[in-house]
């Protein structure tokens, strides 16, 4: 399946400008249409509150959203201006993280950004990917808040571990995949037996099967039990200049990864490349 819909979440954080331009030269590079999204929201003032307040305020709030829509639009055209893409710009008014949801269902790739505890302006999403991994039922790209990211997918580097994540992630990168020109797939710690296990030779049945999709994959492994996963995915996607990881998402519960710390925790707090995540 082409990807022909990729919708791109928009806010007014400073690292914004450089997500809506990753997001139109990956729509480009795969003749997608892109839609960026943001959504216009109020904090919530009780009735008795506003009442004794005047009507100022919910003016002075509808004034807020108009400017930070404006800029947003502002900014999403400036991302799509000289890029041979078609597009569009909503802005909704609701609830972030529900409205973010609702929309990311309609397409085929949700980007949005890595969340930055120092960005005032990105204070209400700090739950803004993991809701969209776990309730859109779409393959979520997180784009780093550091660094400038011109090309997204020529080298691509699978995060496997055989499991239905990994699966699914595998399955909505496909498109990705065959357009890239390397991609390494890597297990780490692999076990060769059971429902999750990786056979013989670790991630070459994976490998085998993209093969058949047109993906030349490379199948590789490492043992690394004093290192953490999420380390060892960044550390080898640094050493093969991969300018994109794919991976399955929370095959813990999140609750769980937060306490005891996981794959994914690590990699969305401390990405270096863009990573395509699939639940």
């Amino acid at each position: 399946m082409a990807l022909q819909d990729i919708l791109v979440h928009l806010d007014r954080s400073h690292h914004c400008q450089a997500r809506a331009e990753a997001a139109a030269r990956l729509a480009a590079r795969h003749g997608a249409r892109l839609t960026g999204l943001f959504v216009r929201t109020t904090p919530h003032v009780p009735q008795f509150v506003m009442s004794q307040l005047g009507p100022e305020v919910a003016q002075a709030q509808r004034r807020f959203a108009d400017e930070a829509s404006a800029k947003a639009r502002a900014m999403f055209d400036k991302a799509v201006a000289g890029v041979d893409v078609t597009s569009e710009f909503r802005d909704p008014t609701g609830e972030l993280l529900d409205t973010l949801v609702l929309h990311a269902r309609y397409s085929d790739l949700v980007i949005v950004g890595q969340y930055d505890r120092h960005d005032d302006d990105m204070a209400d999403e700090r739950e803004a990917a993991d809701s969209v991994i776990m309730d859109s039922g779409r393959p979520v790209l997180v784009i780093p808040y550091a660094g400038a990211f011109p090309v997204i997918g020529e080298t691509v580097m699978v995060a496997w571990n055989a499991s239905r994540e990994a699966t699914r992630a595998v399955a909505d990168a496909l498109p990705i995949l065959q357009a890239a020109k390397t991609v390494h797939v890597l297990a780490v710690n692999p076990r060769h037996n059971g429902v999750n296990g990786h056979g013989d030779v670790p991630s070459a049945d994976i490998c085998a099967h993209l093969s058949r999709h047109g993906v030349n994959a490379i199948a590789e492994h490492v043992v690394a039990h004093d290192t953490d996963t999420g380390n060892t995915l960044l550390s080898r996607a640094s050493d093969a200049g991969a300018d994109l990881i794919v991976m399955g998402a929370y095959g813990r519960s999140r609750l769980r990864e937060l306490v005891l710390g996981g794959a994914t925790w690590n990699i969305l707090h401390h990405m270096t490349v863009p990573v395509l995540m699939g639940h």
